[in-house]
């Protein structure tokens, strides 16, 4: 084994410091920690909980019931990356809703659902644009590529998300946070350095074994300092200015807006819709939705998952009621989400 990684492994196996809470903004994090059986070294001082860093999860209910709308009662062609399909809105999935009738495509980019337009001009084609700053330029693209080549019956239903509004609404939470590596690959570190003057710690992460266990043996180690500390522990991807060109094309085509957060609720300028000279590709304006809230299933906690305030076991439906195969709540959907990788992993707290 590398002498980094050995040393690494032995700080967080060692561990004899106070209780440290980490909260693993992002989904993949908390998959790959359980996949790569990083959770069985740590002491029960270090305990890992999870945040809203799963764009399936933190999306409402009524997104998707506005989805099914537009697949139901205007007849659009909906498109979807495939965590979204069974998701549970307020009496329907899309799944079953295609029972009803409702046509749902798979897609794996927002490019592929501009594509599938251009190639079907007798359809009207809805991409579900959900995601953080990792995705969004990519939905911008769509958009743009779809205006330059004269495609009208191409749009975007968004629910595009940041994560600033998120990290201020959670850290009262969490001691320091696990900062996804792929959205500070696009933002650049400034936000996480500006939230230490604010007292708030973190180390931003890859997604290998080798990475995470690195910078979870970081954290604790500054943890122990007793200061506000941001370490960049992926430095081979993430650097400090960002991706500039994606930020000045969503800057272009996009504007903030307050946004829904399940679990957590409106956050002020936490959203991003297309500007107004992009309203063509607006879904919610092309289609006229109406208001759509949306009712969750009562017996869900994911919101108290989501917010690192309960363990997914401790929710009374988890592995009964609620399963992958048959989910109440998005968090047992997504492959990002915290009550999946409880499912398929199991508890690895070490004893």
């Amino acid at each position: 084994m590398n002498a980094a990684i050995e040393r690494a492994k032995n700080i967080l196996t060692n561990y004899d410091g106070p209780h440290c809470r980490i909260m693993e903004v992002c989904g993949t994090h908390t998959h790959e920690i359980f996949r790569q059986g990083i959770r069985k070294l740590l002491p029960e001082s270090i305990e890992l909980i999870s945040g809203p860093g799963c764009p399936v999860c933190v999306t409402p209910v009524g997104f998707i019931d506005e989805a099914i709308f537009l697949a139901l009662q205007k007849n659009v062609t909906v498109c979807t990356f495939g965590d979204l399909v069974r998701v549970p809105g307020t009496t329907d999935s899309l799944q079953t809703a295609r029972g009803k009738g409702a046509k749902v495509k798979v897609v794996y980019t927002p490019l592929d659902a501009e594509v599938y337009a251009e190639k079907h001009p007798e359809e009207q084609v809805v991409f579900l644009s959900v995601g953080f700053e990792t995705t969004t330029p990519s939905g911008c693209l769509a958009v743009q590529n779809a205006a330059k080549s004269g495609i009208h019956n191409f749009s975007l239903l968004t629910a595009n998300k940041t994560m600033p509004g998120a990290y201020q609404a959670m850290k009262n939470s969490t001691d320091l946070f696990l900062y996804p590596g792929h959205v500070h690959a696009i933002t650049g570190t400034k936000i996480c350095e500006d939230l230490v003057k604010e007292g708030v710690s973190g180390v931003c992460a890859g997604f290998t074994g080798s990475e995470l266990l690195t910078a979870l043996a970081v954290a604790v180690t500054r943890f122990q300092e007793g200061k506000p500390f941001f370490v960049n522990c992926y430095p081979r991807v993430v650097k400090p200015e960002g991706s500039p060109k994606a930020q000045m094309l969503v800057r272009k085509m996009m504007e903030p807006c307050d946004a829904m957060w399940r679990g957590i609720g409106v956050i002020p300028g936490s959203g991003m819709k297309l500007r107004e000279e992009f309203s063509e590709f607006d879904a919610r304006i092309k289609y006229q939705v109406p208001p759509i809230e949306g009712r969750q299933n009562p017996a869900c906690h994911c919101g108290q998952v989501l917010k690192g305030e309960i363990l997914p076991p401790q929710c009374k439906v988890f592995g009964k009621g609620c399963t992958p195969e048959h989910p109440v709540g998005a968090c047992m959907v997504s492959s990002e989400g915290a009550c999946s990788a409880w499912y398929l992993y199991g508890d690895q707290r070490r004893k």
